[in-house]
């Protein structure tokens, strides 16, 4: 796909114009930031007739939680409920509402520094928004370059981004023999996975990014993935072997010695060398998309046999048609704020003891 690309840079565009949303100060003066204020809505732009977002570059602060405080929805083609619900921060990659450097090829920050690169195609319009639930006053910069068509293109399907989040809790799982007549803890189902994506149409899978905060010391990538497409029941033909493993790493990402990216997967923020703190990875599925004709359900263990706990959060992004179910909300801004470690814990309607962490 990258040599595409540079391939492509010397084609003259036929019927195609070049078009942005900014956050420009429209006076001429320097405030180039949009406010978003407590409990507000603003659409960032809208758009009729055919196109396709090509970049989309933002900033704010990372003070109080603010990249999990302002949360993305983008609509295609009129459509009643968004094909993108994802808090700003995650939607590029960012984990537990924290600032990072990181460079794959669709997603990339330089601190607070935020861009994607995932081609958006639309046929009839888009509209793009961001909400502030919380009753603190955000603000945004940004940038959303798209091209316009007078064709709109074919074979296409629609890009999408959801995240989730659970605090995954140990799974008392059946103990019996392994392949290798060994006992071990048994999962012959997928059901008390961690969750990514539950899609229902056609469409393909093109990554996510997953991130993890745990108290718990030990490692906690023994979990394997499970992809179950078109209705698979267990086990599914795409089964694998650990977490680090569908992160195309290998033997505990060597030990956690340090961060790492690469353009289709990393581990890009690490934690503790007990394994217990902040971590995060992705894996960006640019030349294996996970197709699908019905539906896909794609899930991770958390630990094996689902044996371990904490708080995980998820952003999963593909591209669909024939989309019936409104994807997952992303819950109050008090649903989002992260598990603190070292301070004032926070989380809303839950007492201390009752944390799997």
């Amino acid at each position: 796909m990258e040599m595409g690309a540079l391939n492509n840079l010397a084609r003259l565009g036929n019927g195609v114009k070049t078009r942005r949303f900014s956050s420009y100060d429209v006076k001429g003066g320097n405030g180039d930031n949009w406010p978003i204020k407590a409990g507000e809505t603003r659409v960032l732009g809208e758009v009729a007739g055919a196109g396709c977002v090509k970049h989309i570059w933002v900033t704010t602060s990372e003070n109080n939680s603010n990249l999990r405080r302002l949360v993305f929805r983008f609509y295609w083609d009129g459509e009643e409920t968004p094909s993108v619900v994802c808090p700003v921060g995650d939607f590029f990659g960012l984990g537990h509402a924290k600032a990072n450097y990181f460079s794959s090829l669709p997603l990339q920050a330089s601190y607070l520094g935020l861009n994607a690169w995932f081609p958006m195609p639309f046929v009839e319009g888009a509209r793009f928004e961001v909400s502030n639930d919380s009753d603190e006053d955000s603000f945004l910069y940004f940038y959303i370059d798209y091209e316009a068509y007078e064709t709109p293109q074919e074979n296409v399907g629609y890009f999408h981004a959801n995240w989730r989040r659970e605090l995954v809790k140990k799974v008392d799982a059946p103990v019996g023999p392994n392949a290798y007549g060994r006992d071990h803890k048994l999962n012959t189902t997928g059901d008390d996975n961690y969750l990514m994506l539950d899609a229902k149409g056609k469409g393909h899978y093109v990554g996510c990014c997953l991130h993890l905060d745990t108290n718990e010391t030990g490692w906690w990538g023994e979990g394997d993935d499970m992809f179950f497409v078109d209705g698979e029941t267990w086990p599914p033909n795409m089964h694998g072997t650990g977490t680090e493993d569908y992160f195309c790493g290998a033997w505990n990402y060597n030990q956690l010695h340090h961060a790492y990216s690469t353009p289709y997967y990393g581990y890009h923020f690490k934690g503790n060398a007990d394994y217990t703190g902040k971590h995060s990875q992705y894996r960006f599925h640019v030349e294996d998309p996970v197709y699908f004709e019905e539906s896909l359900r794609f899930s991770i263990e958390h630990g094996h046999a689902n044996d371990r706990q904490g708080d995980w959060t998820s952003t999963a992004y593909w591209y669909q048609i024939g989309r019936t179910e409104a994807l997952p909300d992303v819950g109050t801004f008090d649903d989002r704020v992260p598990y603190s470690h070292g301070g004032l814990e926070r989380w809303p309607g839950k007492d201390r003891r009752d944390l799997p962490l």
